[in-house]
């Protein structure tokens, strides 16, 4: 009978999809059939999978490290927030719909069905199941028609584990708390917890370990030291742009990133951060560009339109023009390919509210919003190196215009991706993860810098840490011993 267990947090970011990811490759490593499954996730990083739907960047990197291919199953119900009221709806990898929050807590239950189909399919090809939940089981407000923390441990009879932030303070209270908000039948689902993200020294904690236990009765699996290497890995949402701040160091390239809103697939920038002699930061709401930066990247968006209002209204759109007029590089991808095209439209609503916006300006072409989401991976050549390089296409809308005769790249079947203005300076793509590339990544840099850029692996960068990240949870927690209650 496959096994499986739950990891479930004690509050958001508290390290969930990192254990998650590290207990995965640690059970891999024992030879055993690991998938990993979040039966709900609200995130804008997402990515496609093999069966052509797209599921949340977390549970791809879990699937990663599981040494399998990433599946719609891995995570049916997927909510990309559009606004602070209202997300689109993936089910099993397609959209659904668009809907305000209170309509989605409605819908919850229906979906109970969709999350049960994908879990069976992976129990029945798999030694283990990893579950993850989603934010904490106790809130109990949203509790009714629950799909994502303990209703879906009880309808499915799952043994869940906490997992507690230490780092953040408060974690007695956290695991003890979240104990006793849960009704009885609930209560004996939980059956144990892991301390996460620890500095110092561990024997300090067993005063607190007593009190837990103590309170609930509740066994202690293990404390994990703070994880540094965990900034090398892909982050599951916004939160992880936090651990990215710049640092003051004099490089030859600085790389410059608005943070909006509703910015998505921002993994895109993980191979830019990890580059030597490059910089990336970024930048803030009420802040200004640097005066040194050598290129703007606007990477992907939810809500292109909004997060393009949201440029204007900080004052950045200034900023880029006279950046680009100093002959400073402009690059876009996906969403940031449609916002610097001279306009975008939205017709029929499908994105916003807003049924037209003049764009940036710096690329001589337009957008119209569909409801057509294209889901590719993605093969071509670049058109600035000549390098082949793989990547993926997450969009809706068809952009057209004279700077497209100039495209970015050209795929195996020879149709053209995106845009290169007259200047050579404005490059606008679809395709992502293109930095993912060790050889186009070095190759286009080099073109733009006019340096030698050291060629670094990105991918066996993030194959050795979720080695090292399994070392971490083998060391630190009681592996036999959660196997032991899985069932």
């Amino acid at each position: 009978m496959t096994k499986k267990i739950m990891f479930q947090g004690t509050g958001s970011d508290v390290g969930k999809s990192m254990v998650v990811a590290g207990f995965c490759r640690a059970l891999k490593k024992q030879n055993m059939s690991p998938a990993p499954f979040k039966p709900q996730n609200m995130s804008n990083n997402a990515g496609i999978t093999i069966d052509g739907g797209e599921i949340g960047r977390a549970q791809i990197l879990q699937a990663r490290a599981c040494n399998i291919e990433p599946h719609t199953d891995m995570n049916p119900v997927l909510l990309k927030p559009q606004s602070n009221m209202g997300s689109q709806v993936v089910v099993q990898g397609k959209v659904l719909q668009n809907c305000k929050s209170e309509y989605f807590r409605k819908l919850k239950p229906k979906f109970m069905q969709a999350v049960l189909e994908s879990f069976n399919r992976l129990t029945d090809s798999h030694d283990i199941v990893v579950v993850e939940g989603a934010g904490s089981p106790a809130e109990i407000n949203l509790r009714e028609g629950d799909i994502a923390n303990m209703g879906f441990a009880t309808e499915t009879n799952t043994p869940v584990i906490l997992v507690v932030d230490v780092d953040r303070g408060g974690s007695i209270a956290s695991v003890v708390g979240t104990y006793n908000l849960l009704p009885e039948n609930e209560k004996k689902l939980i059956v144990g917890y892991i301390i996460n993200k620890f500095r110092g020294d561990i024997s300090l904690y067993k005063g607190a370990i007593d009190e837990i236990t103590n309170r609930t009765n509740l066994k202690c699996f293990g404390i994990l030291p703070w994880f540094e290497q965990a900034k090398l890995l892909p982050a599951e949402d916004g939160l992880g742009l936090d651990n990215l701040k710049h640092k003051n160091i004099k490089t030859n390239f600085k790389i410059c990133v608005l943070r909006t809103p509703r910015i998505s697939n921002f993994d895109d920038l993980d191979p830019l951060f990890q580059t030597k002699n490059i910089t990336v930061q970024v930048i803030e709401n009420g802040q200004a560009l640097p005066i040194d930066c050598d290129m703007i990247l606007l990477v992907g968006s939810k809500s292109t339109i909004s997060d393009l209002k949201y440029i204007k209204d900080c004052g950045w759109q200034n900023d880029i023009i006279s950046h680009y007029r100093r002959g400073g590089f402009v690059m876009g991808i996906c969403g940031g390919y449609q916002m610097l095209g001279k306009k975008l439209s939205d017709p029929k609503n499908y994105e916003s509210n807003i049924k037209s916006i003049d764009g940036i300006g710096l690329l001589d072409c337009e957008t119209t919003m569909s409801d057509n989401k294209n889901l590719s991976p993605y093969v071509g050549v670049d058109t600035i190196t000549g390098t082949k390089f793989n990547g993926y296409e997450m969009h809706m809308g068809i952009t057209t215009g004279n700077d497209t005769n100039n495209p970015f790249s050209i795929d195996i079947n020879n149709k053209k991706d995106g845009a290169i203005s007259g200047c050579g300076k404005v490059f606008g793509s679809y395709v992502h993860s293109i930095f993912n590339d060790d050889d186009f990544r070095q190759n286009f840099l080099k073109k733009i810098t006019g340096f030698e850029i050291e060629k670094q692996s990105y991918n066996k960068n993030v194959e050795t840490t979720l080695d090292e990240l399994a070392c971490h949870i083998e060391k630190y927690i009681d592996i036999d011993e959660i196997l032991k209650i899985s069932y």
